[in-house]
């Protein structure tokens, strides 16, 4: 059964109301608290979540993977992106400031140049 949300113009007490959608069209309103039939519904947003493959497959979009030879914000945006939905938080600190720099416009190129050590304490495959 579906739950509308429902605001009192008269108090601004926000309750809910369990009803069949065949209900919803002859139920008439009022407000628990003060007993007011001006009522507002209240429109609640919508969440919807996707699991760890399907957030990362939408992030290996080709349309995204183009840009990023040719575009450093893009890269770095996708990079950022990718952190956040994995929940990556053990990086090391150097990640985000590679990040940051890419998002300005920065080149791959000019940040290794700027940061000779990078990467100097990942294992080697």
């Amino acid at each position: 059964m579906p739950v509308y949300d429902f605001r009192c113009s008269n108090c601004q007490h926000r309750f809910a109301i369990f009803l069949t959608y065949a209900e919803y069209d002859r139920h008439q309103t009022v407000c628990p608290k003060c007993g007011s039939n001006q009522i507002q519904r209240v429109i609640r947003k919508v969440r919807v979540t996707r699991g760890d493959e399907g957030r990362l497959a939408s992030l290996a979009d080709n349309a995204n993977l183009d840009s990023l030879d040719s575009d450093p914000r893009a890269l770095g945006r996708m990079m950022r992106e990718m952190k956040n939905e994995v929940g990556a938080d053990d990086l090391p600190a150097e990640f985000d400031e590679v990040v940051s720099r890419l998002e300005k416009g920065q080149s791959p190129e000019d940040i290794e140049r700027d940061m000779p050590d990078l990467g100097d304490d990942l294992p080697d495959l």
